[in-house]
């Protein structure tokens, strides 16, 4: 058995699906319809929307299954994803990638595989609507492209979830996806007895940035600062834009030396952008940092606030 790769850009990936907050979600019709239709149309005996997570494929949407998860190691929507168009697999009981596999030699006993995988955007694959059998099977043109076109029918449901919580220009949560999120990262801090941090952001010079280069410059370095801001923290740790030049992240299970190497790190890869973008101003920024325990009775909104003054004061500090 060969398992599936881990895309590139993973930490984008997570970061893009859980921004959705859909996984482990009740079954939606919106969803059902589809896999209904796709099953029957197909004359498959499993059809699912399948977003795979960090060490799981979870089921948003099933048909003809009972499992309600399948480890990612062993699932076919686990290759799917890494594809640009259709993953098809005729017979894998003669693919040397799943002849062995335990959902080919036991219970589905897939055979037929067929996954369109589902972008919320280019390079940004969250899972597949896939059609199963336990008998092989191939698929023509006109059935591929309707796959495609029930693909995206799965896809225009879940950018709606996203448009509501995603910031259009950084692809970053917004403050709305933000907040969502750091509700269940501050609930398993409280269970789990963890002291946490909140960060919040100010670029410097920005709006001289705007006026002297050009609003495309402007969205060029929000769009750079967020990718730092992905690349620099960690998967379980929640980042977001709140809106203009402002930007937030909480960190789970943090106090003030681990904060402090998160900003030590995070401060080395702004100044290699720097050093790599050449460009005519250098992305500069201003961090207010607050450190809270699990059993604080501060607000979410009144701990970034505590933030946001603790980055004034240091933005003061600068301008002196």
């Amino acid at each position: 058995m060969i398992k599936p790769e881990i895309p590139k850009n993973e930490a984008e990936r997570l970061h893009a699906l859980r921004t959705l907050r859909i996984l482990d979600t009740s079954h939606e019709e919106r969803f059902d319809r589809v896999t209904r239709m796709a099953k029957r149309m197909f004359e498959v005996q499993i059809s699912l929307v399948s977003l795979v997570d960090e060490d799981r494929q979870w089921f948003k949407s099933k048909q003809g299954l009972d499992a309600p998860e399948t480890p990612r190691d062993i699932s076919f929507c686990g290759h799917a994803i890494n594809q640009d168009g259709l993953f098809i697999i005729p017979d894998a009981s003669v693919d040397e990638r799943f002849f062995d596999n335990p959902l080919v030699t036991e219970a589905p006993n897939i055979r037929f595989y067929a996954g369109y995988p589902l972008k919320l955007r280019q390079g940004v694959s969250i899972g597949t609507l896939c059609l199963i059998d336990s008998r092989p099977k191939g698929l023509g043109e006109e059935d591929q492209q309707l796959l495609r076109d029930l693909g995206a029918m799965i896809e225009q449901e879940i950018q709606s979830i996203q448009l509501a919580t995603l910031d259009e220009l950084t692809l970053i949560s917004n403050r709305r996806g933000f907040l969502t999120l750091v509700e269940q990262s501050f609930k398993s801090c409280r269970r789990n007895e963890k002291p946490m941090s909140f960060i919040l952001f100010d670029l410097n010079k920005f709006k001289a940035i705007n006026d002297n280069y050009g609003h495309h410059e402007g969205d060029f370095v929000l769009t750079t600062f967020a990718q730092i801001m992905l690349d620099s923290f960690r998967d379980c740790d929640v980042i977001g834009r709140l809106g203009g030049d402002e930007f937030v992240a909480m960190l789970s299970d943090s106090d003030e030396g681990k904060a402090d190497i998160a900003l030590e790190r995070f401060a080395t890869a702004v100044e290699k952008a720097n050093e790599t973008l050449n460009k005519p101003y250098k992305i500069e920024y201003s961090a207010g940092v607050m450190h809270f325990e699990h059993d604080t009775e501060k607000s979410i909104e009144e701990m970034i606030q505590d933030a946001d003054a603790a980055m004034y004061e240091q933005k003061k500090g600068k301008a002196r």
